[in-house]
């Protein structure tokens, strides 16, 4: 957490260079050059390089809907969706 503050940023790609401030979000990044989808979902077997976008495509399959809008009550299946949503109001 602290390197967060520092700014330090030990962890390099070896692939392309680019530093990361924790070993976790390198081995993410280097998925981009592999092409590793580690995360797979039991429903259609369609693959991910993140656990958190295949915990949002779930939502397609369970058709929950998380986010829900104050004002409307509408509800989305990403947080993104509901701020765009929310501009309207």
């Amino acid at each position: 957490h602290r390197r967060t503050h520092t700014g330090e940023r030990p962890h390099v790609c070896a692939a392309c260079g680019q530093s990361f401030s924790g070993r976790s979000q390198l081995i993410i990044h280097a998925r981009s050059h592999t092409g590793e989808k580690p995360f797979s979902c039991p429903d259609c077997g369609q693959n991910f390089s993140r656990r958190d976008n295949l915990i949002r495509h779930r939502h397609t399959h369970t058709g929950e809907k998380p986010f829900t809008c104050p004002d409307c009550g509408r509800s989305f299946t990403q947080s993104s969706h509901l701020s765009n949503h929310c501009r309207i109001h």
